[in-house]
């Protein structure tokens, strides 16, 4: 049976209080997250599954390595000596207080000591220079990558000089250790459903928030796996807190099997989010701008009455929109998000598929934002490298030395065809259209669409499309492949309005 891959574009937010999202009462989440847990298990065994495929010989996590063997072997003691502690905990109650207390406290410590074994003592990792190393044209670019659950420093090398490989670029790694199998979940439950923020989480915002502090990056991309992307998700949520805007707009994120139950990615302006909504075409080509709200025409009461502003009633001066303008379907704080599934993935069932693809009843229920892959028929598997990229950026050799060179251009995923996930009749206006998915990957002018008319004739949701959309059509990441970048001037902006950061990203 042939591969289909879901395409979900990214809702569009707005006000809510509901009665189930990520700020509702923690132990209300916690119930639900235990209930959904059963209503999904069935996807469970699809976790390590395919087991017997090395699409990246010893970069793989299951292959036959000596230390992939040995990093198997200690999460397997360590799990069955954690399942024993759990079951055996509520029985704690029959012995004398002390008993109990001294036996909890030692079995952390020979949990903590077994898990060195994995973890090693180093929070920062870096890529190995014989996969990529450092390009002039690449010198304002940093690559973040956080790591999900079980996850040694052996497995996040392997994880780095992977996404090094495929990508052209040196990867700094921030090492979400790991406790053993069922400890990480444990902790999940606590970060998602409690917003506890880890010494891992901690770490990584001192670390993204100096990145995107600094004047010689004008492009941060964050990449995140599996747990790495709940707590990607709160470090997102404090930058969006304290970040100013402009420095927020470097940043893209991408995401592999997301356990996240929110992703957040505000409008900055009312009008774009209005817009967005309601006319699309019009998001594309009208122009905001800070200073919209200094002017007359675009006080509140004139923009509640015509939400559909010109640019050239927003812009002031072509230096001021030079700097501060930009269309109104790309007015969002962080530059891009993708998000990349597959759809018997458990953890990725139980966290982004479970609240980014479900039907809404009204426009207030909960926002999970960034475009959505949603790969289906049997791919399963959720280990980053074995199952996500390997079938979705699989790498090519050199013939004369079988050697790995980077991405592979003949890349089955990237070639297949998009089916639009079913969102339902109340979805409808509750994510972006189509062609502001499609204009904002690249930029128009890259391929046979050329203008944001043409999209809307060809693709609309309202009308038949006249051409198969496939996903590297779509996917962002993809143009990053080997080294190369993706269009950086939309060309849908006057000529006047292009050298602006955020310009260069939906």
């Amino acid at each position: 049976m042939s591969s289909v891959t879901e395409f979900y574009r990214s809702q569009i937010g707005g006000e809510s209080v509901i009665n189930y999202a990520y700020t509702d009462f923690p132990w209300r989440l916690l119930a639900k997250d235990v209930y959904y847990f059963f209503v999904y298990c069935w996807a469970l065994p699809w976790v390590l599954f395919p087991i017997r495929t090395y699409g990246s010989d010893e970069l793989d996590e299951l292959y036959p390595s000596w230390m992939n063997i040995f990093c198997v072997a200690v999460h397997v003691f360590l799990f069955v000596f954690q399942f024993i502690f759990l079951v055996t905990l509520p029985f704690v109650i029959i012995f004398p207080a002390w008993m109990g207390i001294a036996g909890i406290v030692a079995f952390h410590f020979l949990n903590r000591l077994i898990c060195m074994l994995l973890n090693g003592t180093e929070l920062i990792f870096h890529s190995d220079e014989k996969y990529a190393k450092s390009q002039p044209e690449h010198e304002n670019e940093q690559w973040v990558f956080l790591n999900g659950v079980s996850v040694g420093q052996h497995w996040m090398k392997m994880n780095l000089n992977r996404l090094a490989l495929t990508f052209g670029r040196p990867i700094l790694g921030i090492h979400n250790r790991t406790s053993g199998v069922l400890f990480d979940v444990i902790e999940c439950l606590v970060q998602r459903n409690f917003s506890y923020a880890t010494t891992d989480i901690r770490v990584c915002y001192k670390h993204l928030k100096d990145i995107l502090y600094d004047p010689k990056k004008s492009k941060v991309v964050f990449i995140m796996h599996s747990q790495g992307a709940i707590e990607g998700g709160m470090v997102l949520d404090w930058l969006l807190q304290e970040m100013p805007q402009d420095l927020l707009a470097k940043l893209e994120v991408y995401t592999f099997g997301s356990a996240a139950n929110h992703f957040n990615n505000p409008h900055r302006h009312v009008i774009s989010q209005d817009l967005t909504r309601s006319r699309p075409l019009e998001a594309m080509q009208t122009l905001v701008s800070e200073a919209c709200y200094e002017t007359p025409v675009t006080t509140p009461l004139e923009v509640k009455k015509d939400p559909m502003i010109t640019a050239s009633m927003l812009r002031r001066s072509s230096s001021l929109a030079s700097y501060h303008t930009a269309s109104a379907a790309k007015d969002r704080a962080i530059g891009h998000i993708e998000h990349y599934t597959h759809n018997t993935d458990f953890v990725a069932i139980w966290g982004i598929l479970h609240f980014a693809t479900n039907r809404m009843a009204c426009l207030q229920l909960p926002r999970f934002l960034g475009r959505l892959f949603n790969r289906s028929n049997g791919h399963g598997g959720h280990l980053l490298v074995q199952h996500y990229l390997d079938g979705m950026f699989p790498l090519k050799r050199d013939p004369e030395t079988g050697e790995f060179i980077g991405a592979d251009e003949k890349n089955e995923f990237m070639e297949e065809v998009i089916k639009f996930g079913i969102e339902g009749t109340a979805m409808e206006n509750a994510r972006e259209a189509f062609e502001i998915s499609y204009g904002g990957t690249g930029g128009f002018g890259t391929g046979e669409i050329t203008t944001p008319i043409e999209v809307y004739d060809q693709f609309s949701a309202r009308k038949r499309h006249k051409k198969d959309v496939k996903v590297k059509e779509l996917s962002r990441l993809w143009m990053y492949r080997n080294g190369m970048s993706p269009p950086e001037k939309s060309q849908m902006l006057p000529a006047e309005l292009i050298g602006i950061a955020r310009n260069s990203t939906l």
